[in-house]
């Protein structure tokens, strides 16, 4: 074993990656090979980010390589639109297949030939039970199954069959071929699985050059041997069939001998990762498309602000086992604000403006102020923004009768503009309605930068928009999609919808800079939460999409209902 296969010795640790070590150490394996087999029938969800993290992950750990395989077996529900989605996805969560992209429909000639000789093995019958009566014949978790009347035909018939099957010359869904293992077995799975139906669909790839089709089981364990896969890794519900995997691999002359390892799927709460339901959310209008910033998609997390290498940390701090659990969605969203807090530059936004006049600063004057763009990392630099006599604030940031332990401002009150100067407020401004509409302050010059030279300190420091210079922006404040932690634990997972998911903020007031944020770009709104730009935005209007807060204020708010 060389070096490079031993990399992964003092590396992460959990039950796989030690199989993955004995296996090399002990010369099992020359070397690691797994794959990643998404089926292109949608698009990737938080869910696959864990497969893709460990699938390729453990292969870069040891040396090995990771093939991302088209499960395209199934002509009815595929398209290309997926197939070129999930390498747009894979790549942006920062992995790469290089020059090995596999389709197992590149093995169909194979396989049938392979079915052909399961047939003259005896261990494979054309069946010619309807879809409901195989499911009738198969029996139940307490009772076993029945033998097909077919299932004795001879090996000729059964070619025969088989062949005319090919060229078309049955209906969908009037035959199949089916294993011959042991209809009366403990394991549903080995009561005979169906290997091969019929359809007559053109195919994405091979067009109409095939009328039958492989089944999932039977197509994914034989790819996995004629791509010299090692370690075929996946989630738990395919535990039960992996005694089928390993009839397949027993029964025909594959060029080599894999190894299924299951693990628990990736559970996060308010959160569904069915492929069927999030299908059923678009197609009822529920959510805008499957970039919807809501959706657990990975083209969903990226229109949102996810970065990647935060879902890869959130995979990698979660861990590997065998045991399902239900991970905390904040946990998720920590992750995020980690990545963000030491990337993203910052901004002043105000959300809700009210309108703030310093009636002692000279009313054509516009002043340059130095705004630092990240604290944490001193390589971004700094930028300038104008100060001028009228500005916005945040609503909230004032209250005509505040509370005692209300710091911000009030009449009377004196705080710190950022980066800017102190302003008491003198007068208040209403409309007919009694419905504060303007502030009147003053500001002491000898505070510019945001210190006073006389010490007096304030309480509160907020930030501001120059009006005169303020960009108006759309902003979208996004909360879970769901309101039970597990959707759909009553029954109906509709039910469960947070109808205060998406809050859009129309007139909202943003510094200049923000008119040039670019797409992809992480920015953190200044005492309001991270922030990028949303693809809707147009010329002179940008769409600002909320990543996440700054604190997870929505779970204490949950705690309080």
């Amino acid at each position: 074993m060389s070096d490079l296969d031993l990399a992964g010795e003092e590396g992460a640790r959990d039950f796989i990656r030690d199989i993955v070590r004995a296996d090399l150490r002990d010369g099992r394996v020359g070397g690691v090979v797994t794959r990643f087999p998404p089926e292109p029938n949608g698009y990737l969800h938080l869910g696959h980010a864990k497969a893709i993290c460990i699938d390729f992950g453990i292969a870069e750990e040891f040396g090995g390589r990771c093939n991302l395989r088209m499960d395209d077996t199934n002509p009815t529900k595929e398209e290309h639109e997926y197939i070129d989605s999930i390498q747009q996805d894979v790549r942006w969560l920062g992995f790469d297949w290089g020059d090995r992209l596999c389709y197992a429909s590149d093995y169909f000639e194979q396989l049938y030939e392979w079915a052909e000789h399961l047939i003259r093995e005896g261990k494979a019958y054309v069946d010619d039970l309807s879809a409901d009566e195989i499911r009738e014949y198969r029996g139940t978790l307490t009772e076993p199954g029945r033998n097909s009347p077919f299932r004795d035909r001879p090996v000729e018939e059964n070619l025969e069959l088989f062949r005319r099957m090919r060229k078309g010359e049955f209906a969908d869904g009037s035959r199949v071929l089916r294993a011959r293992i042991d209809m009366a077995s403990g394991n549903i799975n080995l009561r005979d699985p169906v290997l091969y139906r019929i359809l007559h669909a053109s195919h994405p790839r091979t067009g109409d050059a095939w009328c039958i089709y492989p089944t999932y089981d039977y197509a994914h364990g034989q790819s996995d041997a004629i791509e010299g896969v090692t370690h075929s890794l996946c989630t738990l519900e395919f535990e039960d069939h992996r005694p089928l995997y390993d009839w397949f691999i027993a029964n025909l002359p594959v060029p080599s001998r894999p190894r299924q390892i299951e693990f628990s799927r990736l559970n996060v709460s308010h959160t569904i990762v069915s492929k069927r339901r999030l299908l059923q959310l678009v197609r009822e209008g529920l959510v805008s498309g499957w970039d919807d910033p809501r959706m657990p998609t990975l083209r969903g997390m990226r229109r949102r602000g996810f970065p990647p290498e935060a879902l890869r940390d959130f995979v990698r701090r979660v861990g590997v086992t065998k045991s399902e659990n239900l991970i905390e969605v904040a946990y998720l969203e920590a992750c995020v604000r980690e990545v963000l807090n030491k990337r993203a530059e910052r901004r002043m936004a105000v959300l809700n403006p009210l309108k703030l006049v310093i009636e002692n600063y000279p009313e054509d004057q516009v002043e340059t102020l130095t705004a630092v763009n990240n604290p944490e990392d001193e390589g971004a630099g700094t930028r300038e923004v104008p100060f001028s006599r009228v500005l916005y604030i945040e609503r909230d940031d004032f209250m005509e009768d505040p509370p005692k332990k209300f710091f911000r401002l009030s009449p009377g009150a004196e705080v710190r503009l950022r980066y800017a100067y102190f302003v008491k407020c003198t007068g208040v401004v209403k409309d007919a309605a009694g419905n504060v509409t303007e502030l009147r302050c003053t500001y002491d010059p000898a505070t510019r930068g945001g210190d006073s030279p006389d010490g007096r300190k304030v309480k509160a420091t907020l930030h501001w928009v120059s009006a005169a210079h303020a960009v108006d922006a759309e902003v979208r404040l996004y909360e879970t999609l769901f309101r039970n932690p597990v959707p759909g634990a009553g029954g109906d997972f509709l039910a469960d919808l947070n109808p205060d998911s998406l809050k859009v903020l129309e007139g909202c007031k943003v510094e200049p800079a923000l008119a040039e944020a670019k797409l992809g770009q992480a920015l953190q709104f200044e005492r309001q939460g991270y922030f990028c730009l949303d693809p809707d935005s147009g010329p002179g209007r940008p769409v600002f999409n909320r990543t996440v807060a700054l604190r997870d204020t929505w779970a204490k708010e949950k705690a309080k209902g």
